[in-house]
């Protein structure tokens, strides 16, 4: 999969901007501020369709702009596609696809996939359980576009759930429909997300393996904040019961205090919970192990590569893991942000971002 260009128009801190990319290694170099993350940012959304660092499009317009526009050109799997997207201050976000418009944002998911590692990523082991559950959506939507809808149909449900549960008097038999509901919906999410670990565990565990020279043994595992005494492939009606037996609570605190949005990922060295011990390098190489997973899972599903961005996350890793990360990337359309030049000893084509303009050193 390649981003073999784009361009930008009131985005972020860019009036202006294009640039055409190398299907290998591009090197974006700039002093902080300068828009480094802002143009890593647009590529990120022509994946998903929505940014990685916030939830609200205007966020991404330039201030006092009416409209922001990205546009691309990628190739996947054998195909050229151009990618328009259009935000504005009083539209609904618009995008386009070989300048047909879409119906739901669905309709781009998976066209081109993009992993991203940012400073952020290497803190997904000591985190909260609410970067790890994002972890899992970000990259199972990309490979099960209808995941993405299963999310935003749960969490549309559960805001009207905890609305109802604010109220002083509580409709029980609209709180019945609205876990019905809930509980649908839940049992495809917990089955994704069950399926995403079991395939991903293996690989993360092979990645571990040789970034710690063998010296330590990772595995991962779902943790669902609804159990069962067997598999976690029990139905709706079960999830449905264990909604109501948790009513009583839900009530007293006026919130929904169990469901998939609780979940989390166990993440272990042996029998050491990664999570709460570890040293920091034991907690950044499995959050790597983690993100190259990601990459090789997305393989095997589609064989091809995706688009890696490395948003300044250099600063954070030694050498030795610095190496190891770009090694690993060698077959891989690649970007990576500095605020200095790295020798990389590989072909590296190279821009320099300043004052908001793109330009090739």
């Amino acid at each position: 999969m390649l981003i073999n260009n784009i361009t930008l128009s009131n985005f972020r801190n860019y009036s202006k901007a294009e640039a055409n990319f190398s299907e290998n290694l591009n090197l974006i170099i700039g002093k902080n501020g300068q828009g480094k993350t802002n143009l890593i940012e647009a590529i990120y959304m022509l994946s998903l369709g929505r940014s990685f660092r916030t939830n609200k499009d205007k966020e991404m317009m330039m201030f006092d702009a009416l409209n922001t526009y990205i546009s691309s050109e990628v190739t996947a799997m054998g195909r050229n596609y151009k990618i328009e997207i259009k935000l504005g201050k009083d539209i609904k976000k618009a995008v386009k696809i070989n300048s047909i418009p879409i119906e739901k944002l669905t309709d781009l998911l998976g066209i081109i996939n993009i992993v991203i590692f940012s400073p952020e990523d290497l803190k997904l082991v000591r985190e909260g359980p609410k970067e790890r559950r994002g972890f899992m959506d970000r990259e199972i939507s990309q490979l099960r576009p209808n995941y993405y809808s299963l999310i935003h149909k749960y969490q549309k449900i559960l805001v009207q759930r905890n609305n109802l549960l604010k109220n002083t008097k509580i409709d029980e038999n609209l709180l019945d429909v609205y876990d019905e509901q809930l509980a649908i919906v839940s049992q495809k999410i917990m089955a994704y997300r069950k399926e995403f670990i079991d395939n991903i565990t293996p690989i993360a565990s092979a990645n571990h393996y040789r970034i710690s020279s063998g010296k330590e043994k990772l595995n991962i595992k779902y943790l669902p904040n609804i159990t069962a005494s067997s598999e976690i492939d029990f139905d709706s009606s079960y999830i449905f019961n264990k909604f109501k037996t948790s009513r009583a609570e839900d009530m007293r605190r006026r919130t929904t205090t169990s469901g998939p949005h609780k979940d989390d990922i166990g993440i272990y060295l042996g029998d050491m919970d990664l999570r709460n011990f570890g040293s920091q390098g034991q907690k950044r190489s499995a959050a790597i192990s983690l993100k190259l997973s990601e990459i090789q899972l997305i393989f095997e599903e589609k064989n091809e590569y995706p688009v890696v961005l490395l948003d300044d996350i250099f600063s954070e890793l030694d050498i030795s893991r610095q190496k190891m990360l770009i090694d690993s990337l060698s077959e891989i359309q690649t970007f990576v942000t500095t605020t200095e030049a790295i020798d990389f000893n590989k072909e590296v084509k190279t821009y320099l971002i300043e004052n908001a303009k793109v330009s090739l050193l």
